[in-house]
This record gives C-alpha cells, structure tokens and sequence, in this order.
C-alpha cells in the first residue's frame, strides 16, 4: 500500500488539473482523491467534499492533503477532526505548492514512502 493523495482547490478546475497531473507522473498506484469549489459550485471548498476526497484516497499507510489558500486548509483541518482518532493520526496537511506538491508527494508515495517521506518531500519546495 501507498500514501493517499488528496489535492483541495477553492477551484473545481484546479483541483481536477492537478490531479490529471498527478496521474500522468505517476499513474494508478498512489491512491488519489481532489475536490474544489463550494457546495454551490462556484470558488471556495467544503468539508463534506473534503471527507469525500479523503476517503477516496484513504490508506491504512496515510494520506498527504495538499491545500491552495487559507480558507482550504481550515476545512481540511475541519474535516480531519470529524474522522476517528485513529485516521486523524494517519493524515498530514503540507504547507507546499498545490500542484507541484502534489506531484512530488505521489512520487515519493510510489517510491514506497512514509507519511513523514510524502510530507517532507511536498514541504521541501516552500522551502527552496
């Protein structure tokens, strides 16, 4: 099993193209979940679809959510305290570029690499 990736937009379209790319680096192996836009459609991020993203890349190994603004990572963290204890220890927010974060994380997820591996490997593009 792999590290889950979940990708969060305030765009519908973003979350969606970054996704597409993550597909096309890495293929099927990384399990892959994304959502954007309000509950409306248009630009923002909802909870529910968060949960829904998570579970959809759920791994017993973890999952890396990789945000866009703000407002997305306070719903992600909104939506990580609705799952059981045992689930919030296995998920990480990265503070990295949505798109290229996303990218590296599921590379290093392939690569067979832990939470802590995807999460620092996401990270290490703020930092440069």
């Amino acid at each position: 099993m792999t590290v889950g990736i979940v990708i969060v937009s305030h765009s519908p379209d973003v979350a969606k193209g970054a996704a597409d790319m993550v597909r096309q680096m890495v293929g099927d192996e990384v399990p892959l979940g994304f959502c954007g836009g309000n509950p409306a459609g248009g630009l923002g991020t909802s909870v529910e679809k968060i949960l829904t993203a998570i579970e959809q890349a759920w791994s017993e190994d973890g999952v890396a959510i990789l945000v866009d603004l703000g407002g997305a990572e306070t719903n992600s963290e909104m939506a990580i305290e609705m799952l059981a204890a045992e689930r919030q220890s296995r998920i990480a927010i990265c503070n990295a570029p949505v798109v290229e974060g996303a990218v590296m994380a599921a590379t290093e997820a392939s690569g067979g690499g832990s939470l802590a591996d995807v999460k620092r490997t996401a990270e290490e593009l703020s930092a440069q």
